[in-house]
């Protein structure tokens, strides 16, 4: 079966971390040992690789390929599943241009993106946000507030404004609560949007409302980019596998596909780096 136009996770997935579970290196290698596997390719991001580099050190045959719509690892341009994210996102901001407008409203929509806002910056612009927001740089709520009654005074009734979940506002001047952790203690996030939209209509009088793109971003046929960009890495891994370049992970380097090690891949997330916000606030400052 082709499952190159598949969305989703085809082999299943799981939120579970073998490290923080009594055991559970020892049982990934029986596991490995029953199902009589002799290599792992480890596809994910961040937490999924760099249990990977964990298990590899411990002598298990590990090789890497990065997958998370964040497009946060390190040393690969980009990680497939990215390009499908960012197209949904944009699509959703696009379509919510006309009901903003017609009813005068500002919108701030909630995308994915807990410590990098690659999927914020990329759909934000492509989509005509008139703010943007990421993790990157903390917000400050009165000038975003400026922006939209600048626009407003310009006649121009409705805004977009697009925010990572994983925003924050500068030190006092939102009240942020405190939410569960998961299996890799990152807090579960979710509800910037709603706050942020909250605070907007009491500090400027326009009417705001949030939408949260939620799982409607990791869904669908994925793009020929994808598509393409899966199977080089694929192809990649497994040759990695036959020349016994284990602990490597498959990356994007320009247009070829090379290997780098789990180590320096997972030594410094790829976050959004300021001249590239800087670029893109030209845009909705100036809207």
């Amino acid at each position: 079966e082709d499952i190159r136009m598949l969305g989703g996770t085809i082999l299943h997935t799981s939120r579970t971390n073998p490290y923080k579970v009594a055991g559970g290196p020892k049982k990934v290698r029986d596991n490995l040992k029953k199902l009589e596997c002799d290599f792992l390719i480890a596809i994910g991001g961040e937490d999924t690789l760099g249990v990977a580099n964990k298990l590899s050190k411990e002598g298990i045959k590990v090789v890497g390929v990065p997958k998370t719509i964040d497009n946060d690892v390190g040393e690969t341009d980009y990680c497939f599943g990215f390009n499908t994210a960012i197209t949904r996102a944009t699509e959703a901001i696009e379509n919510l241009h006309t009901t903003a407008a017609s009813h005068h409203r500002t919108l701030v929509i909630e995308v994915m993106g807990r410590h990098a806002g690659w999927m914020t910056l990329e759909a934000g612009i492509a989509g005509g946000a008139s703010v943007i927001l990421l993790p990157e740089e903390p917000f400050d709520i009165e000038e975003v507030c400026s922006i939209l009654l600048n626009r407003k005074q310009k006649g121009k009734h409705y805004a977009i404004i697009a925010v990572s979940e994983g925003a924050v506002p500068k030190k006092g001047q939102m009240e942020l609560q405190a939410k569960e952790k998961d299996a890799f203690c990152y807090v579960r996030l979710g509800g910037i949007g709603e706050r942020l939209a909250r605070e907007i209509e009491k500090k400027t009088g326009i009417e705001c409302r949030h939408v949260v793109l939620g799982h409607l971003q990791r869904a669908g046929t994925p793009t020929v980019f994808d598509r393409v960009l899966g199977t080089r890495l694929g192809v990649k891994a497994a040759d990695m596998i036959d020349k016994g370049e284990f602990g490597r992970m498959a990356a994007l380097k320009g247009t070829d596909i090379i290997a780098v090690p789990l180590e320096k891949a997972l030594g410094k997330l790829k976050t959004v780096p300021k001249e590239r916000y800087d670029e893109a606030k030209i845009f909705f400052e100036s809207d």
